[in-house]
Order: structure tokens, then C-alpha cells, then sequence
């Protein structure tokens, strides 16, 4: 699949257009059921023409200036309805502006061409939608499997290669794991990296954004334009100077699949053979992560709960998806003293875990299981939420301690379906951590040339 960073390449030779790019990408999306909600293709095509004047005059915006990308339906684009993948929402009012994130890339000159799918409003890591239909991978399997989610559309836009790259939202693991199931990079960012302006709300406390793309410099190059800077200042570090701890206790779990196990390691050997410090053993912040959560329920649903309740108990709850609706309600009791007594120990455990690493980055599977088949789970609701929940295991300790994260692909199981390893940092290293990826990036890549 060509890239972000070689896309702008080809623009700078005069290889392609603006135009060019943008007629392609709408027509795979036609070609594409369930991946995006809405295409605003007046928009699209309108900018693409004023971009390839740019170009034809020397005057880019940017290097990407013309360059296609798709957006989840939680996110404004002026002139777009934004659904949060609800039919409820099917008549909310069109956004007047973009996005702050949104308005960034526009200045820079990139081109939003669709809103993508998701699983109603953000609350699974599955990727089903009964309202809008559920995309799926571009990938000879031998049945149908989910896309991951919530940012289901957004994460098949890139793997199929309708465009680039696209942008995210996550508060469990919603970028993280579509990336893990389709075999790319996803970047979920510390909150607050980027202005949340524009991004309709799940859990306050824990949402965050980040893009989808085939390389971990994409990523880079993208979280920069959203950021309003003009250049990527973010380099590889060396290698040989960082430090990765593998958690043993994740690593041995009898549920973690064998193909997912087997990649990871061989992932981290390489990185050893190659200068790293490599590390396994059990990372005591994370099992007290996970304990809290499985004793005390999950502060993202409190915060979704609050949002949603008026939706879930109104008179338009019974159209939403029975299986979100009922995750939402499970939330509805859980008192206000325990919510306090979360929220301290999430604290607790982020001072804890900042000890525990030291400055090391962490590693786990993205998720422990490849992408499951989509059949069994559309009519067993039992079997739905307890794959979601396994599904989300992993990703939560990150959201709920605010660790940025980064899904690189690890390999692929013996049906071709994509594993993947995570990388995490402490709340506040994004640069540290895209750093790091960068020069895993460039060592795995070396090695496999030298294969």
C-alpha cells in the first residue's frame, strides 16, 4: 500500500494531483460497503481543485496539501452531520465548523473526503453497527471477521487503501485495536495532546485522538499537521539506548493466543539482536490496573453513562443498539463513593506505574486474540459482551492510567490474520514514545531487507 509520506513525495515530483487523488479515493469509497456514513464529495472535490492550483503554481500549503483522508463520525466537518454512528443522530444538525483537529489538516492544506463508521456511539471494540452495517477487512479469510472498533470505518478506510490515512478516537482502545485486527499502525495520544473542539464526548476523563496509517512516520508526520505545527521535529531515537519491559504477566496468560505470543517475542528478540534493553517481567502497576477494573467496574463507563442516560432512557433508546444500550445501563448503579474511590486509585496507579517503568517503555499485546469471526457474535449477546470485554482487557490499562500507545503490526497467524505488539509510555511522553516506534520502525524494516 503506498503511504502518506510517499504520496507527498509523488506530489512534490509532479507525479500525480490533488484531483487525481481525490477521484481515486471517492471512487473506492463507492466501492466500499459500510466503511463510511457520509461523503461530503462536493467538498472534497472542490478543495481538490483549489489544492492542485496550488500546486501548479508552487504555492502548497504544505507537503500534504491535496491529500485525501477520512474522519470517524464523531468528529465535525462543516457541512456534515455528525452521527457518532447513532440512528438516533440521523437528524442531528449539520456542524457549522470543522473540528479543531480537523481545521488543523485543512490549513495544511489535506483533504477530509468521508466520515467513517463506527460502532454506535464509540462504545465497543468490536466494530458491529446494526444502524450503518459493519465494514470489514480487505483480507481472504475464511469467514467474516470483525474490523475492531470503535473506529471500525476509519481503520478499513486505510487497509483497504481508499485513503492514506485517517483520524481516530479512543477511550478503551478504540484506535488500538481496529489497527491491531487489520495489520496497522494506530496512535492513541495522551488526552490533551490534541484540542478535543468538535469531538462529541464519550468519558472526559479518558477520550483522546490519534490517526491510522501503514507506518509508524506517517503517524508522526500526521500527529504533527494535527498539532498545527508545520514539521514533524520528532526523530528516531537510538536504539540502543532505550529499554523495554515485556509484561510476563500478560505473556503467560493461558487466553493470550499462541500466534500473538509467538510474534511478539520474536519482535522483541529482533529488537534485542538489534541494541535494545529488552525486559520481561511482571509489571505490578498493571495487574493492579486490571484488578481494579475487573472489582469496580470501568470509569469510562460512569462518564458514558452520565452523557448518554437521558438517550438511553428516552424515548429514542429502543432504536440504539440493544448491545450498547445494555453495556451503558450496566453502569447506571455503581454509586458515587465508588466512582470517588476510582478515580484516587487511578492516580495512585499513575504514580505507581511511572515508578515501576522509569523511563522504560512498556510492551504487550494490543490484544490478546487475532480479529474473532463476525457470525457468532451478531445474535449472542452473552458471547458479544464477553469478546468485547476480552477484546478491550488489554487496551484499558492504557486509557485508564492515560499512557499513550502505539499498535505495530507483529505478524500474522496461520490464517493470515493480523497480530500486533503495544507500545506504551507514561501520560505526557508521546514524543518519547513516537520516537522510540520510529526506531523500531527502522530496525524491523532493516531486518527484514536483510532477509
Amino acid at each position: 500500500m503506498i503511504t502518506l509520506l510517499q504520496t507527498a513525495e509523488r506530489l512534490r515530483q509532479g507525479l500525480t494531483t490533488p484531483d487525481e487523488l481525490i477521484k481515486s479515493a471517492l471512487a473506492a469509497a463507492r466501492d466500499s460497503e459500510y466503511v463510511f456514513i457520509s461523503v461530503p464529495e462536493q467538498r472534497a472535490i472542490e478543495d481538490a481543485k483549489a489544492s492542485t492550483r496550488r500546486w501548479l503554481q508552487g504555492v502548497p500549503l504544505s507537503p500534504f496539501d491535496g491529500i485525501p483522508y477520512a474522519v470517524k463520525d464523531l468528529l465535525d466537518v462543516a457541512g456534515s452531520r455528525t452521527t457518532a454512528g447513532s440512528i438516533t443522530r440521523i437528524d442531528a444538525p449539520m456542524a457549522v465548523e470543522d473540528a479543531a483537529v480537523i481545521a488543523a489538516l485543512t490549513a495544511r492544506g489535506m483533504i477530509p473526503m468521508g466520515k467513517t463508521n463506527l460502532t454506535e456511539f464509540a462504545y465497543s471494540g468490536l466494530g458491529l453497527n446494526p444502524h450503518f452495517g459493519t465494514p470489514t477487512c480487505a483480507v481472504e479469510v475464511d469467514e467474516s471477521r470483525v474490523p475492531g472498533g470503535s473506529s471500525s470505518g476509519s481503520a478499513i478506510a486505510v487497509q483497504r487503501g481508499i485513503v492514506t490515512c485517517a483520524i481516530g478516537t479512543d477511550t478503551a482502545g478504540s484506535i488500538r485495536i481496529p489497527a491491531a485486527f487489520n495489520g496497522l499502525v494506530g496512535y492513541k495520544a495522551s488526552t490533551g495532546r490534541y484540542s478535543m473542539e468538535g469531538v462529541h464526548p464519550l468519558a472526559i476523563t479518558l477520550d483522546s485522538l490519534g490517526p491510522f496509517a501503514h507506518t509508524v512516520a506517517d503517524c508522526v508526520a500526521l500527529d504533527a499537521a494535527m498539532r498545527g505545527c508545520n514539521d514533524a521535529a520528532i526523530e528516531a531515537a537510538n536504539l540502543s539506548g532505550l529499554r523495554f519491559v515485556v509484561d510476563d504477566g500478560v505473556m503467560s496468560e493461558p487466553t493470550l493466543q499462541p500466534a500473538v505470543q509467538q510474534n511478539l517475542i520474536w519482535m522483541m528478540e529482533r529488537l534485542r539482536a538489534a541494541g535494545a534493553q529488552v525486559e520481561r517481567r511482571p509489571v505490578v502497576a498493571v495487574a493492579r490496573t486490571r484488578e481494579l477494573i475487573a472489582r469496580t467496574g470501568w470509569l469510562g463507563a460512569i462518564e458514558a453513562w452520565h452523557l448518554l442516560a437521558p438517550i438511553v432512557e428516552g424515548p429514542e433508546g429502543h432504536r440504539m443498539d440493544r448491545r450498547v444500550r445494555a453495556r451503558l445501563r450496566s453502569a447506571k448503579d455503581i454509586d458515587p463513593a465508588t466512582e470517588t474511590r476510582m478515580r484516587h486509585l487511578r492516580l495512585d496507579l499513575m504514580s505507581a506505574i511511572e515508578r515501576e517503568l522509569d523511563g522504560a517503555i512498556l510492551v504487550m499485546p494490543a490484544v490478546k486474540h487475532v480479529a474473532p469471526p463476525m457470525a457468532p457474535l451478531l445474535n449472542d449477546d452473552a458471547l458479544f459482551a464477553a469478546v468485547n470485554l476480552e477484546t478491550l482487557s488489554l487496551t484499558m490499562i492504557g486509557s485508564l492510567l492515560d499512557m499513550p500507545g502505539v499498535a505495530i503490526p507483529s505478524g500474522k497467524d496461520s490464517f493470515g490474520l493480523a497480530t500486533s505488539a503495544l507500545f506504551s509510555t507514561t501520560q505526557g511522553r508521546d514524543d518519547q514514545l513516537l520516537g522510540a516506534c520510529l526506531a523500531i520502525e527502522t530496525t524491523l524494516c532493516t531486518a527484514d531487507l536483510r532477509k
